[in-house]
């Protein structure tokens, strides 16, 4: 009995501590245990906003996030779970999502997974990933999973992939933002405004250590990126790609960059880099445009020029000697011409427009040699000296050489005057020449116009000017009669067209090509300027390198780049055709004549050009007609209404060709055309009796 009555006593001593640990747990250290629970159970997730999109100027998108789709089945909802539903609808499910998903899977398999699912009570089974928006609404509605989220058991995790609708047009300006890689771009720069801000939502882990979203109405929503609204031209950005990409295959060149920017605002319309990466075939590796610091040979002249005038260190009219083409200043030290032999005794400008090295060296030798930090302190007001301070990011870092500097050597004044010794980006080389278009003031260039959110503008961005007068009126009006004379009678020639003048300069540069340094020649050729000159509302900058095909001339490489943008932008741009006028009143001027055709159009087109229009109907009906013929006469132009009756051949001749089938089609006639032209002939004759389904032949000249 003692040992019953010990063993008892023992058992009721651990019952009771039992009981009291239960009591501790349960009431004392309740809220503690039940907060591990949840914590071990349950946790917050982020979720991620759409990031935002980035517009042309005409709001054409140049990146956008596309949203994509997981999808994951619950084989405990009631659509899986309940027989009767699940047997009547499995197979259909599994045909359709065996087509839609085209995948290699048979509607057996299909069936085979679904049932698994179904049978294991799989609570997030990834069914696919990476499903399009198009997808997804189609797949919501396969039986079972039309019956909604809870009771279809069909999950939806939304997902964004970045899509640039217009591929690798300025694919490089547009830039990226990648985890672990350095920003480029828009992309890189705006990443913050793009990004947005992260949401919140709780997801629990369930059997099998699956999580699933749960408490859909405690969710911190995600404010989504907000838009960038930059100032890329989509229509000339592509000209200015395919232009620049021709002359690169032309050429053979190692790479180019094409750079349009808008005179007064400084907005960058297009900006196109290209880089071979085989024979025949370039694409967007690296922005050189805004990137690559470098020599920029004979474009740099215009700097000299700027220099000698402003300071009248010289005049237009100050005549220098050639010397043969080439001039010795130290024993291993020589300036060559490009042409052979020099150009014999010229003055400053035709220094300029001939592009003579020899000259140009020679007029700021004479006047800086002995101050050469003047000729320095303009290249600094100039802003050549520093970066530009962009929009984007992957700025290259200019160097312009001081006299203190250990690298000023006696070749440095004379070598600099002609864009070698220095190195500045072209895109600092096309805001100097824009400063000169744009009387004087020197404006940054945009790339970002403002930054919206769901229509609303958050922020705009406007034109700020970097100098507000690069240099004397007088002085400026000399730099542009240069830059024409270029074009007219210099050494772009090539350039001169009867439609809209050009001013600019060509750039010849002979650059070190790696370890063969200046041994193996390798030219850079380029060309800057603006249009129409008289007006300038666009600057254009053209540099290709390594042209290999025996031509590395300015004019004749870059020049047709800068041509081809030129003419598509006064081509699309009617602003730019100030000089075009309508005479109409002059005997000298004939009024253009038009085909027989709608009534409205006619006297709208007539009107747009201040032609007068008046109507006649012979008719005694006085309900106009739709559709009339055209009398011109010296002066003014005369509308003769045609009546069209019902069940009778109309009277096309005369018109085009659109305007007949459409009256004739509508008569109930089976039109047959040959030639082309306005109609010249028709087989049944105007005012005979028309039948539906007859048919009609066309002559047309």
């Amino acid at each position: 009995m003692v040992r019953t009555y010990t063993a008892y006593a023992f058992m009721c001593v651990f019952a009771v501590t039992i009981l009291a640990f239960l009591f501790k747990i349960q009431f004392k250290e309740g809220k503690k245990w039940t907060k591990l629970a949840d914590s071990l159970s349950t946790t917050i997730q982020t979720v991620e906003p759409s990031r935002g999109n980035i517009f042309a100027c005409d709001y054409s998108l140049l990146a956008t996030s596309l949203p994509i789709y997981d999808l994951r089945i619950d084989g405990a909802s009631p659509g899986f779970s309940d027989d009767e539903i699940f047997d009547e609808n499995i197979d259909s499910l599994a045909l359709l999502l065996s087509k839609e998903f085209d995948d290699g899977r048979s509607k057996l398999e299909y069936k085979r997974i679904l049932t698994n699912v179904r049978k294991h009570e799989d609570r997030y089974y990834l069914l696919k990933r990476k499903v399009s928006y198009t997808q997804m609404k189609r797949v919501v509605k396969f039986p079972i999973f039309r019956m909604g989220k809870y009771k279809g058991g069909l999950n939806i995790e939304e997902k964004d992939r970045r899509e640039k609708p217009f591929d690798y047009l300025a694919e490089r300006t547009i830039g990226y933002s990648v985890n672990g890689i350095a920003p480029v771009g828009i992309e890189g720069a705006y990443d913050k405004e793009l990004t947005g801000k992260p949401g919140k939502r709780v997801m629990q882990r369930i059997a099998g250590g699956t999580w699933i979203p749960i408490n859909d109405e405690e969710q911190i929503d995600a404010q989504n990126g907000k838009d960038i609204v930059t100032t890329i031209d989509v229509n000339v950005q592509d000209v200015a790609e395919q232009a620049l990409m021709n002359t690169l295959i032309k050429n053979d060149a190692q790479w180019g960059t094409a750079i349009l920017m808008e005179v007064k605002t400084g907005e960058i319309k297009a900006i196109a880099n290209l880089t071979r990466v085989s024979e025949g075939n370039y694409n967007e590796q690296y922005n050189y445009a805004v990137g690559e610091s470098l020599e920029p040979g004979s474009t740099f002249k215009l700097t000299s020029l700027l220099a000698l005038l402003d300071d009248g260190k010289a005049k237009l009219t100050d005549t220098y000697n050639t010397e043969g083409g080439k001039k010795q200043y130290f024993a291993n030290a020589t300036m060559y011409d490009s042409e052979a032999g020099g150009h014999g005794i010229i003055n400053l400008q035709q220094a300029f427009e001939l592009s003579s090295n020899v000259a140009i060296s020679s007029a700021v030798y004479q006047a800086y040699q002995d101050s050469p930090s003047e000729f320095v302190e303009h290249l600094k007001k100039l802003k050549l000296n520093k970066p530009i301070g962009l929009q984007i990011t992957g700025e290259g870092n200019p160097r312009i050489k001081e006299r203190k500097d250990k690298d000023w050597y006696g070749t440095t004044l004379p070598w600099s005057s002609i864009g070698y010794e220095i190195k500045v980006t072209p895109m600092q080389m096309l805001t100097l020449y824009n400063a000169v278009a744009n009387n004087g003031k020197m404006v940054k260039p945009i790339f970002v116009n403002q930054i919206s959110q769901t229509g609303k503008i958050i922020k705009e961005f406007k034109t700020e000017v970097m100098v507000e007068q690069i240099c004397k009126p007088s002085t400026l009006k000399q730099l542009r009669s240069c830059m024409e004379g270029v074009v007219q009678h210099g050494t772009a020639t090539n350039l001169k067209n009867p439609n809209y003048t050009v001013a600019g300069k060509t750039g010849t540069a002979l650059v070190a090509d790696g370890r063969s340094g200046y041994k193996v020649k390798v030219y850079r050729a380029s060309f800057v300027g603006y249009f129409p000159a008289d007006n300038p509302q666009y600057t254009c900058m053209v540099m290709v390198n390594g042209p290999s095909k025996g031509i590395y001339y300015g004019s004749a490489v870059a020049g047709p780049v800068f041509k081809e943008i030129a003419d598509k932008v006064y081509a699309s741009n009617t602003s730019l055709h100030s000089d075009l006028t309508f005479a109409v009143n002059s005997e000298e001027i004939e009024i253009p004549t038009a085909h027989s055709g709608n009534a409205n159009d006619l006297k709208t087109v007539y009107n747009k050009f201040g032609i007068s229009s008046h109507e006649k109907n012979d008719s005694a009906d006085d309900n106009s007609s739709e559709w009339s013929t055209v009398e011109i006469s010296k002066k003014y132009v005369t509308l003769f209404q045609q009546k069209s009756k019902k069940k009778i051949v109309p009277d096309v001749k005369g018109m085009g060709l659109k305007d007949a089938v459409y009256i004739l089609e509508n008569s109930g006639l089976k039109v047959f055309v040959e030639g082309v032209g306005k109609v010249k002939e028709q087989s049944l004759t105007p005012g005979q009796k028309c039948i539906k389904g007859m048919s009609i032949s066309l002559k047309l000249s």
